[in-house]
């Protein structure tokens, strides 16, 4: 089980780079398994072209301790636990330092869904996190990222809003397996690059009306979605 789990994670890493979402060693996908107990992650620092299934390292949900590895995992794996143990349902999280999306997060702006492509996807804007204190940074700067993530969704839907912006960091996402969040990830970097080019061509650009919101995502996600195929995961 925890073989099939670690394919997976190291896959899901590894299409972030195939998907363009990641420079150097700027990423990291998790995955849970089944029992919720255990997660595992991409070891810290190591270059996605050396990664390997073995490289990835297997973490204690309920203690942070490694349980299975050689290597350390990601120094976002505080992060990373601390969004597990909040969002029921999550199985799997991204996060990257891809640029467009990393552009809203460093000038601490959401990005407002201007349309049906967003809105296919999430439930209204991406929101960004307050900025972290310099407490907060200097006592326990990853665990701290996790509480503002979920300290932001206080009155959001994470299953509604798969992802959202660390303000001056970049953007996390998450789905129900690593795959899914790496999906989610490349929808983010794709609304962020479509609406800093709407601002450009029009800086007054409003919002998407709220009833062609709903028709868009609701479509798509839902009791009553018939967007695509019979079973599929809309």
């Amino acid at each position: 089980m925890l073989d099939e789990l670690k394919q997976a994670v190291c896959q899901a890493n590894l299409d972030l780079v195939s998907h363009g979402l990641v420079i150097l060693t700027w990423g990291n996908v998790s995955g849970l398994s089944e029992d919720r107990e255990l997660m595992a992650i991409k070891p810290s620092g190591v270059a996605y072209p050396q990664l390997r299934p073995e490289h990835i390292v297997i973490v204690s949900i309920a203690t942070g301790e490694v349980v299975e590895g050689d290597l350390k995992p990601s120094s976002d794996t505080p992060t990373h636990r601390l969004l597990y143990q909040s969002f029921a349902g999550i199985g799997g999280i991204t996060h990257t330092h891809s640029v467009n999306a990393t552009s809203w997060a460093q000038a601490r702006r959401a990005i407002p869904c201007f349309g049906t492509t967003h809105a296919d996807h999430f439930y209204g804007e991406l929101p960004v996190t307050r900025p972290l204190t310099q407490q907060e940074i200097e006592e326990a700067y990853e665990v701290n990222t996790g509480h503002v993530i979920v300290e932001t969704f206080a009155q959001l839907d994470p299953s509604a809003v798969p992802g959202v912006l660390v303000a001056n960091h970049a953007p996390f996402s998450w789905g129900k397996d690593a795959a899914k969040s790496v999906e989610n990830a490349v929808a983010i970097e794709a609304v962020a690059e479509m609406a800093w080019k709407t601002l450009a061509i029009n800086p007054n650009a409003p919002a998407v009306d709220q009833f062609l919101l709903d028709k868009h995502y609701f479509r798509k996600h839902g009791a009553g979605a018939y967007y695509g195929q019979s079973g599929d995961d809309h």
